[in-house]
């Protein structure tokens, strides 16, 4: 990817996205595009069309999506599965029309079925049923890889595809209502430390086993598979390291310095029971991630304190 080849970041307000932008200018690139929502709504054909027109990116980093955790995806099936199969099918189809030089996709560990065997290899996909909470999303990010796919059989285009682990990092969500559940501890420990609260509720058992990547780690892991990858099967991205929910809400209760009690609300629901992906194909193509998870939750929560201070002092 040359230096100063014309490269389309969409998302690049997300989590992800900035990530993204982060290491292509780390990285020497100076001809980066982006658009807000407010500038360009990626669900009008006839403006993505438009910019494409315009624009003519060489290289496209597909970031956006709508996302949200167990309760967001399970309430709002219906935008979910439209939004995310109307932006993505209109980018892809653009980035053919325009002759896009190469395109990465980016899915989701939620694309594999609930009950497929543990690790998760790129093979089960499609093997069986899918976790009923969060449907719709993984029914959007298949749909998103069979069009790469179908684009690269069809028409030859360098559309490739990569479905990271669970991530978390700078510019992550922290509402309550529709964050993923690393966020949302931290938000809910440090809260219940500053009022001087007794008790943290956690939804579900605990037993819920899930792996977690620092999003600058993935950030490297695209990067990397934009320069060097150029296959059609998918690319799983993670650490290839799981833990309980329970023990990351105890990690993450040490971390905020919370003293208090841990209350499990099994009520709600846990999702997936395991849900690690098998990194063994992106480790043979030289990129393995960096970060622990102990240091990077560490270094999060440092940055959630220092805009919440920030915040404060603003009122």
């Amino acid at each position: 990817m040359e230096k100063n080849a014309r490269i389309y970041v969409a998302g690049h307000r997300g989590m992800v996205g900035s990530a993204l932008v982060r290491k292509l200018k780390a990285e020497g690139h100076d001809h980066i595009l982006v658009r807000t929502s407010a500038e360009l709504d990626l669900r009008n054909q006839a403006a993505v069309d438009d910019f494409f027109e315009q624009e003519r990116p060489e290289y496209v980093f597909l970031a956006a999506a709508k996302v949200g955790g167990i309760h967001a995806n399970n309430t709002y099936r219906a935008e979910f599965l439209y939004d995310n199969l109307i932006l993505e099918a209109n980018i892809i189809h653009a980035a053919y029309r325009a002759k896009v030089h190469k395109l990465l996709f980016l899915g989701s560990s939620c694309i594999y079925p609930k009950l497929a065997p543990q690790p998760l290899k790129e093979e089960s996909l499609l093997t069986g049923l899918l976790e009923p909470t969060n449907e719709p999303y993984a029914i959007a990010k298949i749909a998103g890889i069979k069009l790469c796919e179908a684009y690269r059989d069809q028409y030859g285009c360098n559309f490739i595809s990569a479905m990271p682990t669970n991530l978390y990092g700078p510019n992550d969500n922290y509402d309550l209502n529709n964050s993923h559940v690393l966020p949302a501890l931290i938000r809910k420990f440090h809260a219940a430390k500053e009022n001087g609260e007794s008790t943290v509720e956690v939804w579900g058992t605990g037993s819920p086993l899930r792996e977690f990547l620092h999003v600058d780690d993935l950030a490297e892991a695209c990067y990397h598979l934009m320069v060097h990858y150029n296959e059609k099967l998918f690319v799983n991205i993670g650490s290839g390291e799981d833990l309980s929910i329970k023990a990351l809400a105890e990690m993450i209760q040490g971390i905020v310095g919370f003293n208090g009690t841990i209350s499990w609300n099994i009520d709600k629901p846990d999702g997936t029971p395991r849900k690690l992906m098998d990194v063994s194909r992106i480790h043979s193509f030289g990129w393995k991630h960096r970060i622990a998870l102990q240091e990077g939750i560490s270094a999060v929560y440092a940055d959630y304190q220092s805009k919440a201070l920030s915040e404060l002092r603003a009122k």
